[in-house]
């Protein structure tokens, strides 16, 4: 067991308060993200057909107890990144760092994967504390000797099915890393086995949600595979590079490099390549790997510590190469660039989340001026019906402001909240398809086109808002053509 050097609370705060204040100084930029927009209209369930049900609870509590509105949503996804960087200090220190050593791994909270889990209110920022905590333990278990730790990975893993099921991904790469390059004994422990058991208990709900509902996690990654693998699947080696920062790299190998000589946490070596091939075979987004890419950089802290200790010109250069990483991640994760500028910049080309954050009020204006020019008659009939849950998640959020009508989308779980009342004989259509695809509709007369005015590209830019009539089946009969996964 090597010596492991107290936590340097202190240093360690600092960095974490930095952290904390960039996200909340920036938290307010922009507008909601599709997917906060959408999660924030789920209603309490066990779980949904793409997702389960830890995020969307926790930014309905949020929202509930602070407001309604983007600040409060995303304020306990900070908090989450802020315990990250606790964990990436404490798993340096596991390895034998020390105060820099810690100071470097909570730095890595500074990149870009993490500022964006913490900017977002999505399911990457508890799915990166779930990881980080995994890994932190498996390293307490195999360093330390002490099995007890195998049963606080599980207790993680359990819970963080609750939140997303890639966690297993991670307790696969550690499995096969243990069979591969050892210590090998460690699948014989009864207390890895028993923290395995508490894994399937404590998620065992969650598990039957997807039995009794036939996996609905399954059919949708095959969705988001038929929908988008050819797309994101040569992507996902090159990102990898850019998830804690390019900067970040060398910390990151330097963390492959002690993991390899420290025989007992060989198979975090492994466990990366086995969690990048099943993230590539199945289509997943590059950003699926982050949970043990940012622990393989905290164990990189310690020799990167060893490396500058006593040595000024050494330890500048780190202290500037991170502060260099944090800014240069910032521009391109979070809402510095002013919004009228993002359409000429590289940023919403290549971060997709910025184009997500950007054209909502108006184009829920534009919606509403469709609306209000229907006649009176047609008003009281009429419901909204958008192609995705981005578009029903803002009518749902700065609608009322308008009086406009509900809305509906067949969209992943929001198809379950269909379909609309028969009473409604109007429906003003929001897609970039055709409205008249599903047939349900006699004719349908395009009244507008979206537009955000700052010429950023995003799902929405160039949709049409059409206004159908001449319903041809009973909602009931016609709502499964607007069913869709992705």
């Amino acid at each position: 067991m090597r010596n492991r050097s107290p936590l340097a609370r202190g240093p360690v705060a600092a960095v974490t308060a930095g952290v904390v204040a960039l996200l909340l100084a920036t938290s307010g930029g922009y507008d909601y993200h599709r997917d906060e927009l959408y999660f924030r209209m789920l209603r309490p369930d066990w779980g949904y057909v793409d997702q389960p049900p830890f995020t969307p609870l926790l930014i309905r509590a949020s929202t509930a107890l602070l407001g309604d509105s983007v600040w409060a949503l995303r304020l306990p996804f900070v908090l989450i990144i802020a315990v990250v960087a606790v964990v990436a200090a404490l798993v340096a220190r596991e390895v034998g760092g020390g105060t820099a050593a810690q100071v470097v791994a909570a730095a890595g909270a500074g990149g870009m994967g993490p500022l964006l889990s913490g900017h977002l209110g999505a399911t990457t920022g508890p799915d990166l504390l779930a990881w980080t905590l995994v890994g932190l333990f498996a390293l307490r278990a195999l360093l330390r000797e002490e099995g007890r730790w195998w049963l606080w990975a599980g207790l993680v893993a359990g819970l963080g099915f609750y939140n997303k099921h890639l966690v297993l991904l991670m307790l696969i790469g550690l499995g096969v890393g243990l069979l591969l390059v050892g210590p090998r004994r460690e699948l014989l422990s009864r207390a890895l086995w028993a923290g395995v058991g508490i894994a399937l208990l404590v998620g065992l709900p969650n598990l039957l949600y997807q039995v009794v509902n036939d996996f609905p996690q399954a059919r949708m990654a095959a969705a988001l595979a038929d929908d988008r693998g050819d797309e994101v699947r040569p992507l996902v080696v090159p990102l990898q590079f850019v998830l804690l920062g390019m900067f970040a790299v060398p910390v990151i190998v330097a963390g492959f490099v002690e993991a390899w000589r420290e025989r007992r946490i060989r198979a975090f070596v492994v466990a990366y390549p086995v969690v990048l091939a099943l993230t590539v075979a199945g289509s997943g987004q590059f950003y699926y790997t982050l949970g043990v890419l940012l622990v393989v950089y905290a164990i990189g802290a310690a020799p990167v510590a060893r490396w500058m200790a006593d040595r000024r010109g050494r330890f500048v250069a780190v202290a500037a190469l991170l502060a260099v990483n944090t800014i240069v991640s910032a521009v391109f994760a979070l809402p510095l660039i002013p919004v009228d500028a993002v359409g000429d910049s590289p940023v919403a080309a290549s971060n997709q989340t910025v184009g997500d954050q950007i054209g909502w009020r108006r184009y829920v204006r534009q919606i509403a001026g469709v609306y209000a020019a229907l006649p009176a008659d047609d008003r009281d009939r009429t419901v909204i019906i958008t192609a995705n849950y981005g578009e029903a998640g803002a009518i749902d959020r700065y609608g009322p402001a308008y009086d406009l009508p509900d809305v509906y989308s067949g969209h992943n779980a929001l198809y379950a909240y269909g379909p609309p009342p028969e009473t409604a004989t109007v429906a003003i259509v929001v897609t970039a398809g055709d409205p008249m695809r599903t047939g349900t509709f006699g004719s349908c007369t395009v009244e507008a086109e979206l537009d955000n005015g700052v010429d950023v590209d995003n799902e929405e830019q160039g949709a049409t808002v059409s206004v159908c009539r001449d319903r041809r089946t009973p909602w009931a009969a016609a709502w499964p053509a607007f069913e869709h996964l992705s």
